[in-house]
């Protein structure tokens, strides 16, 4: 009687354990829809400010056409990613196509002194920082359903229900990286 009392423990210990660790990769998985969710907000909101920007700046500089065309392209095909892989590559796309714009927006001091413009670049600003925080409040979540999900023996549990390891929402931040150049 006693051997049989002690394997139902074992097997009980062993089904509260599973049924833990398959409730814990549940949590780490909704956390991580979560904060997809928070950073697809925010763009959003970036991708509704984009057409202003573009119609404030071609009132000042209405020759700069290419540039206007590459950022329209750049929102739409942002717009459109997929996969996450898409959605960082075209999130760098959008990035390098706005500094362009703001660079065309140099040239015209007019411009630089509007109202509108300036709204709009704040809005902007605080746009991309919210997105930032998003970014890292998502990777976080990824990082740790992924240890999660390779960590034994809870990824016997993960391979048995088919949870995945999930893919880092990177956006290239080349100010950070690399040293600015200065000339005299």
């Amino acid at each position: 009687m006693g051997t049989t009392r002690i394997i139902l423990i074992i097997i009980g210990l062993i089904i509260l354990w599973l049924i833990s660790t398959y409730n814990r990769l549940i949590i780490l998985r909704n956390r991580a829809k979560e904060a997809w969710s928070d950073i697809d907000v925010q763009l959003k909101r970036r991708y509704n400010l984009i057409p202003n920007l573009v119609e404030t700046v071609k009132g000042y500089a209405a020759h700069e056409r290419g540039v206007f065309e590459k950022v329209t392209e750049a929102r739409t095909r942002a717009m459109g990613a997929q996969t996450m892989k898409e959605h960082s590559e075209a999130e760098n796309m959008l990035s390098s196509t706005l500094k362009s714009l703001f660079a065309v927006a140099e040239n015209y001091p007019d411009l630089k002194a509007s109202t509108n413009f300036l709204e709009l670049q704040r809005e902007l600003r605080d746009t991309e920082d919210k997105i930032q925080a998003a970014r890292r409040f998502y990777n976080t979540n990824i990082r740790d359903l992924n240890i999660k999900v390779e960590s034994f023996p809870a990824n016997i549990v993960a391979n048995v229900f088919r949870f995945a390891k999930m893919d880092f929402f990177e956006i290239k931040e080349p100010s950070a990286r690399e040293l600015p150049q200065v000339k005299f």
